[in-house]
């Protein structure tokens, strides 16, 4: 799998929410594109990954 450009393990538990928390991201500060298309917060736990997916994941940042 490709997690922004670069390789990524995919790993036993293959749920985008599973594979998020692994990776050390914050759920509620990630949008998630999956194969060019964005993946609704609501489906991160039952969304299922496969070793061909590519992942874009933006992480926003709070600040002033």
């Amino acid at each position: 799998m490709r997690v922004n450009g670069n390789e990524a393990p995919l790993g036993k538990d293959s749920s985008l929410k599973s594979f998020l928390l692994r990776e050390g991201y914050d759920i509620g500060r990630v949008a998630v594109e999956r194969n060019g298309e964005i993946v609704p917060r609501s489906r991160y736990e039952t969304e299922i990954l496969d070793d061909s997916d590519k992942l874009e994941i933006i992480t926003f940042v709070g600040g002033g």
